[in-house]
């Protein structure tokens, strides 16, 4: 997309960037994936077995493998999801030729062997270089069993459990850091009121043992998007004994009618940006919360299932939830994106749903088994941001308009920004002009910044909001090389197209 000269351009937002008032860590983690057994997630996404005709490195496919590698994820969550809480993992070890089947009851009914299961998923997070997160199964569960497998994985005593992995080939225990305490316990993990979930969270918590040098950061079921009673009981009643409490939400508009995800009116793009935004009213309101009970932030805020959420593809599984990504889910990647950075000092950790096939996944194979690969728009929006991993966040004021959409009633900021000093000693800022049909140019100040050399970026754009990846053309949408971006002293200047994503690093 041609850009016109600089001057031929109306400044229509503008921004001050504190550089010299960074004080708060992005966690990487908030760059984390989901990964559950759910459609072609696990099997046919990351996992085709060692005999398959797929390309593999140790059943795990080479094309997803490698593209995960490329997007440096920091940490994978896993089984679920709903699954996590019918999940029973001693049925997926051992020879997996004499591992029990599974019916999938969340998600289409479907039958899974178990060949996937705790060592394969803990030895691709090895190849990957991420952290597992494991969510433990407390809705159909046992104390006994979450305290065995805490005890298979990670001690390199001579505990019965440990002798058991050995058995099945692994000497050395895993590292598991993080490890969920159930999963929407509030839902599917067992309709659950908070006061009681509270009592059982203190129960498993007591029998889950640190072995050796591993070290467990113990997560709790937390909240159904705004519903702040959940966090404020388990807040009083457990605190210190979490070191984080979950928190879910989705941009879905109506839950009843989720619509295509290809096929939609510029109002319904628009309907999605203001949902996707309501995260941080969401945030903010779970914040207020833990302060109160927490002012030392002792407990993070870890929002381990995000993202949009459509009708399956036609001529797909029901239950499966196979959906396509298309320019609109990019721009709510990266509008949520910004807002966990500027919450960063509570949010911790985010997992996106999900990785592979699923939702608003990084990567799409073809489910037809032909060994197709094809990344998303959203995989796209992860790999631009990466600078942003372990960077230090800083204070940003942006004047831009607001869009009002639904007969004036639901305002949409124009722009959405952030701003780090990444890990290397540059300034990364990422900017999302959400109108579809405005270019805009962006004027911004680098209040405290040292002496600057140049900039140089990347953007995301496309002919529609609606344009998409597919197997025949896996290249309609991906990030290209920036120039509409000016430097000089202190002062930058974007020049935005219309719906568009960028991210600038200043030298």
């Amino acid at each position: 997309m041609a850009l016109g000269a600089i001057s031929a351009w109306a400044q229509d937002a503008t921004a001050t960037i504190h550089v010299g008032q960074g004080k708060d860590k992005i966690n990487k983690e908030i760059y984390g994936q989901f990964a559950e057994h759910l459609g072609t997630c696990i099997y046919g996404g990351l996992w085709v077995g060692e005999n398959s005709p797929i390309p593999n490195t140790q059943g795990y496919r080479n094309d997803v493998l490698q593209a995960l590698k490329d997007l440096k994820v920091p940490v994978l969550r896993w089984p679920g999801g709903c699954f996590a809480d019918d999940y029973h993992w001693m049925d997926g070890i051992g020879p997996r030729d004499q591992r029990p089947s599974l019916r999938n009851n969340n998600w289409g009914g479907t039958i899974e062997d178990n060949s996937f299961g705790t060592h394969e998923f803990l030895n691709l997070c090895e190849l990957l270089g991420c952290e597992p997160y494991i969510s433990g199964n407390v809705g159909s569960g046992t104390v006994k069993e979450m305290a065995q497998w805490i005890e298979y994985m990670t001690s390199d005593g001579d505990t019965p459990m440990a002798r058991l992995r050995r058995k099945n080939g692994r000497e050395k225990p895993w590292h598991v850091k993080y490890f969920g305490i159930g999963n929407e316990a509030w839902g599917c993990g067992g309709n659950m009121r908070p006061e009681y979930y509270s009592d059982l969270y203190r129960r498993y918590n007591t029998y889950l043992r640190n072995y050796d040098n591993n070290r467990l950061f113990r997560i709790a079921s937390g909240a159904n998007a705004g519903d702040t009673n959940w966090t404020k009981v388990l807040m009083h009643n457990i605190g210190s004994g979490m070191q984080g409490i979950s928190l879910h939400y989705y941009a879905v508009r109506d839950w009843n009618k989720h619509g295509s995800a290809t096929r939609f009116t510029d109002e319904e793009y628009y309907n999605t940006l203001f949902t996707a935004e309501k995260m941080e009213k969401i945030i903010k309101s779970h914040i207020a919360v833990m302060d109160a009970a927490d002012p030392k932030e002792r407990v993070a805020l870890m929002v381990d299932e995000w993202g949009t959420w459509w009708d399956e593809e036609p001529g797909t599984i029901k239950g499966h939830l196979y959906q396509q990504n298309c320019l609109r889910d990019a721009m709510v990647a990266a509008v949520t994106l910004n807002i966990f950075h500027k919450y960063t000092h509570r949010v911790k950790m985010a997992n996106i749903a999900q990785v592979v096939n699923v939702l608003q996944s990084m990567i799409l194979t073809d489910t037809k088994g032909t060994g197709h690969m094809v990344l998303t728009p959203t995989y796209y929006v992860f790999k631009m941001y990466q600078p942003f991993q372990d960077a230090t966040y800083l204070p940003t004021d942006l004047q831009t308009a607001t869009f009002n959409h639904e007969n004036g009633k639901e305002p949409i900021p124009e722009i959405s920004m952030s701003a780090a000093k990444a890990t290397d000693g540059s300034i990364v800022v990422a900017l999302a002009n959400v109108m579809v049909d405005k270019k805009q140019e962006v004027a911004i100040s680098l209040d405290g910044a040292q002496k600057l050399a140049g900039v140089s970026g990347e953007i995301l754009t496309a002919d529609k909001t609606s344009d998409f990846n597919d197997f025949n053309h896996p290249n309609t949408i991906a990030s290209t090389a920036f120039k509409g971006a000016k430097l000089k002293g202190n002062k930058l200047t974007v020049q935005m197209p219309a719906k568009s994503i960028v991210v600038l690093k200043l030298k």
